[in-house]
């Protein structure tokens, strides 16, 4: 592993700065550690010291787009009083922050279908990211009044949401991606419709049904894991 000198951390920063552009307009499939090394003037083997192949570089990307778009939400979410534009600002924000790296997300999405992938969305080996994404909505949703079984579930139906909103938006060939925006204005406002109508006490039992239906499935993580992400960002985590 590289030693975290002031050199060293900028020569690996260099060398995941031409991944990403190489990734983007060569793609990800096509791009080797040969040409990473190439384009930042080092040697093959001076790169694997940094970087132990592709999917290293994508770990970090992944770090690096979580660590981005939590610093601007938090940011800005304090600003807004109304849940629905907090919840469209965390999504949109997401969206600019990927809006140019579709072709490469696309070419990531396979390993979806590989739980035991590093780099699955879904898998474990991003169980951080999803934590700290989660963690992003929990605190976009914490001056809202609702149940506890409410608040205890919506950081990860939220988080589905987003993912769900992803997908549509690899897909999404409007201009600019204008219904992927058009979709996530509907999705948060059929959210936080639904939250209202959820808050009313005869509606207790179907809230304890879904929060046990979720637990049972192992898809409600503790609230310790998510609140150990709330409020920070990579200057203070």
């Amino acid at each position: 592993m590289f030693k975290t000198t002031h050199k060293g951390l900028a020569t690996r920063q260099r060398l995941f700065d031409v991944a990403l552009g190489l990734f983007r307009t060569r793609g990800f499939e096509a791009t080797t550690m040969r040409d990473i090394a190439t384009g930042a003037g080092m040697s093959l083997g001076a790169a694997y010291h940094y970087f132990d192949g592709k999917d290293a570089i994508v770990a970090v990307y992944y770090d690096e787009v979580q660590q981005r778009h939590a610093a601007r939400v938090r940011g800005a979410v304090r600003q807004l009083p109304k849940l629905a534009d907090r919840l469209k600002l965390a999504l949109n924000i997401k969206l600019d922050i990927l809006g140019a790296d579709r072709p490469l997300l696309g070419a990531l999405l396979r390993y979806t279908g590989e739980p035991t992938h590093p780099l699955s969305f879904l898998g474990r080996g991003t169980r951080e990211i999803q934590l700290r994404s989660m963690a992003v909505f929990a605190d976009a949703v914490a001056d809202e009044p609702m149940p506890d079984d409410v608040r205890a579930i919506s950081p990860l139906l939220l988080w589905a949401m987003h993912m769900g909103v992803l997908l549509y938006f690899l897909y999404d060939e409007s201009p600019g991606q204008r219904r992927t925006r058009v979709l996530v204005d509907r999705a948060v406002d059929l959210f936080v419709g639904s939250l209202r109508i959820a808050k009313l006490p005869p509606l207790r039992p179907i809230r304890a049904r879904v929060r046990t239906m979720l637990d049972e499935a192992g898809l409600v993580p503790p609230a310790t894991e998510i609140d150990r992400h709330r409020g920070s960002t990579p200057d203070n985590q």
